[in-house]
């Protein structure tokens, strides 16, 4: 398999039909498409899909789409005029509309299956006929594969309407959730960490759902009430979008020899991962076998950078199940996630989550997706024990690999050389004990204060109001005085610097983000971008008013509500 590679396109994009000769399908041209399929892509109904690796869908369009918002550093980097995102042709296409698209454009997208394992367990009984045939992407549509400045980018409709594994849903996502979507991706970009990205936001003017969600104040744990919500499709861009629980589908196919040609479509599927994802890495000249132990070797690589960064900014997945985790090693879903408030090693946003899946337990899980990747993969090495002891090894030292990472993420969010576990155990005592917001406390610490006072600005708890106040205090001073003895003295205003450049001022806080998507709901979309403008620049120092809004801790009676706090799948 050889990939079309395009040149530099300096030249504005300005319109769709600028963007048309940029397309490069290489999934649906090279991968095998589902013997079951209609080419016409009219398959909108939960059947099992036996084989293949995807299924032809024509996406549903939204009613009377409304432009929200566009991803303004994305459509730069991809050389898209601004104005695109408004222009007719280019709304009709990202809203669902594929049916006045001009060659080589594609009237027709694709939907793919995967298989779901849960903390490395493996699953069937979430697909509807209890086999895994049945589950997949259920509301994300690919429309379109394109080469732009030597990058390839696959964009998805999320909300696209139903698929073959829509498990009876509707397909749709609403404005609420497409809101949350498209502002933390953009945000993720911002702060450094690997991510999918946001191309645009349309909401139907006219049509609208029923989801489960929570009634005004409700400190439910679950949604109390049902209410009608605006449709939304947000666009989501990526090298492309193959999961860990994609390569488990076919590897579990393959593995039970399920059908005369799996063994052939997990290794496919493997081979267009590696070129689509790896090709600056591993030599396309190998012979697959040594291939697969050193997409193994780079995985692990991405996967316990990308969880160690995930802590940094204070992220939780919340549903880190194997079919939530990339195979390219970046944050792909944004569902039930959050960015936590009060430092908590057990934040969980979703309230099916479990522990499991918890603020500091995602290294952990990590390891899981790690181990149902490599058992996804390993039928390609049977028959070569050498390959398989390399596989061995390599899952095998995970976990120091993972700790590793964390250790340098929090010497880099500390502004130490090295790691002291002394120190970093104590903070953590502290911060559990005195209720510190997470994002609050690194920032004040990045400036270096002279004492623990400026800390304090970070503080939930009023010390004077607490039985052990004085003995905490001593303790925070104890700490920050073996903290000051620690860091490059000699340095200050550079060190101040990195760690600025390490530990973000602004934060995508969920109780930020509910007023904006209430008040886009009701056609206004000004405190949305104004978010977007502020999230996309994390670390910067930005002007009194906001930082006055948004760098402050989080109001005492929104805790503990229901949407503002917590939440529930429903999107």
């Amino acid at each position: 398999m050889t990939m079309r590679r395009h040149g530099d396109t300096s030249a504005m994009v300005s319109t769709l039909a600028d963007l048309a000769p940029l397309a490069d399908y290489s999934f649906v041209d090279t991968m095998n498409r589902d013997p079951e399929g209609k080419e016409n892509g009219a398959d909108h109904e939960p059947r099992q899909v036996f084989s293949g690796h995807y299924v032809p869908v024509k996406p549903t369009p939204i009613e009377h789409p409304e432009y929200v918002a566009h991803g303004k550093e994305l459509f730069q980097e991809l050389g898209l005029a601004s104005d695109l995102a408004k222009s007719e042709d280019f709304m009709r296409m990202f809203s669902g509309d594929l049916s006045q698209v001009q060659e080589p454009l594609r009237n027709v997208g694709w939907a793919c299956g995967y298989a779901l394992s849960i903390y490395g367990n493996e699953f069937y009984r979430q697909c509807p006929f209890q086999t895994g045939n049945g589950y997949g992407d259920g509301r994300a549509i690919s429309v379109l594969e394109a080469v732009i400045n030597g990058q390839r980018w696959e964009m998805q409709l999320k909300g696209g309407g139903r698929t073959p594994y829509c498990r009876g849903a509707d397909g749709r996502a609403v404005l609420r959730s497409s809101v949350r979507e498209f502002l933390a991706q953009e945000h993720m970009h911002a702060l450094g960490v690997p991510t999918s990205r946001s191309l645009s936001l349309y909401v139907s003017k006219s049509e609208t759902v029923r989801r489960p969600w929570y009634s005004q104040g409700s400190r439910s744990v679950d949604p109390d009430i049902l209410v009608s919500e605006p449709v939304a499709i947000t666009t989501r861009v990526a090298p492309s979008f193959i999961r860990v629980g994609q390569l488990e589908l076919f590897g579990r196919r393959a593995r039970k020899q399920e059908h005369p040609r799996a063994m052939e479509e997990l290794e496919k599927l493997v081979l267009h991962l590696i070129e689509r994802e790896y090709g600056n890495e591993i030599d396309p000249s190998l012979p697959t076998r040594d291939k697969v132990v050193l997409l193994a070797h780079e995985f692990r690589s991405r996967l316990t950078s990308l969880v160690a960064n995930w802590v940094r900014v204070g992220y939780c997945q919340g549903n880190f199940n194997s079919d939530n985790c990339a195979a390219g090693g970046f944050t792909l879903d944004y569902g039930p996630f959050g960015f936590c408030n009060v430092f908590d090693p057990h934040y969980q946003p979703w309230t099916g989550g479990g522990q499991h899946f918890a603020f500091l337990n995602q290294p952990a899980a990590a390891e899981r997706n790690f181990h149902s990747f490599c058992v996804a993969i390993r039928p390609l090495l049977e028959g070569h024990p050498d390959c398989l002891r390399q596989l061995e090894e390599i899952q095998r030292d995970f976990p120091e690999v993972m700790q590793t990472q964390m250790e340098h993420m929090w010497a880099a969010k500390l502004g130490l050389e090295r790691f002291d576990s002394d120190l970093f155990s104590e903070l953590a005592t502290l911060m559990v004990k005195t209720l510190v917001d997470y994002t609050m406390f690194f920032r004040e610490l990045s400036s270096l204060p002279e004492s623990v006072e400026p800390l304090k600005k970070s503080f939930y708890a009023s010390q004077a109001d607490a039985a052990d106040s004085r003995a905490l205090n001593d303790r925070w001073s104890v700490w920050f005085e073996k903290w000051n003895t620690l860091i490059d003295s000699d340095n200050r205003e550079q060190l101040s610097s990195h760690m600025k450049r390490v530990n973000p001022k602004y934060s995508l806080k969920d109780w930020y983000v509910v007023p904006a998507y209430q008040q886009a709901a009701a056609g206004d979309y000004t405190l949305l971008r104004e978010l977007q403008d502020v999230m996309t620049q994390p670390y910067a120092e930005q002007t009194d008013d906001i930082e006055a809004k948004y760098y402050r801790l989080k109001p005492l009676e929104l805790f503990d509500v229901g949407g503002w706090s917590h939440y529930s799948c429903s999107s």
